[in-house]
């Protein structure tokens, strides 16, 4: 089974109550090869909510306890994210998936890259929270970008 960030199956789950609708991905799911999840919305975070970056590294660093998820007001949202985060791994195990794919970019669901830490639209290598811990758990995940190029 492939599990899948719901906005990308169309699901108005983002910050900003928008989708990042990829058609293939929606069809896997109407045929039941996929299923979608929100690592944010697991967390206890609500649509709309205030964009999020990772401060002072990546999602590696973050489940390390050395960098922050702090949102553009400034407060500290670590917390629901890793909450998010290993909410995911369980789905994960519980369906065996054999398959991630994450929006890429994210602080949760980047798999490749990651916004700065500065709110600025700026983008550096990286994993979010989630695709980090998954990872770590030996999990496969990848971008929608790279499922597009590679698996389709």
């Amino acid at each position: 089974m492939i599990l899948v960030s719901s906005c990308l199956a169309g699901l108005e789950v983002r910050y900003n109550s928008k989708h990042s609708l990829d058609n293939r991905i929606r069809k896997l799911v109407a045929e039941n090869q996929a299923i979608t999840i929100c690592p944010e919305l697991l967390g206890g975070f609500s649509t709309p909510r205030e964009p999020a970056e990772i401060l002072g590294g990546d999602g590696e660093d973050v489940l390390d306890g050395k960098a922050k998820v702090i949102n553009r007001c400034g407060e500290d949202v670590t917390s629901l994210y890793l909450k998010g985060a290993y909410a995911t791994l369980e789905t994960a195990k519980d369906i065996n998936a054999t398959l991630v794919v994450l929006k890429e970019n994210s602080p949760s669901c980047g798999s490749t890259k990651i916004y700065n830490g500065e709110f600025k639209g700026e983008k550096i290598p990286g994993n979010g929270v989630t695709s980090a811990l998954l990872k770590r758990n030996g999990l496969r995940v990848i971008s929608e970008e790279q499922f597009v190029e590679n698996i389709l």
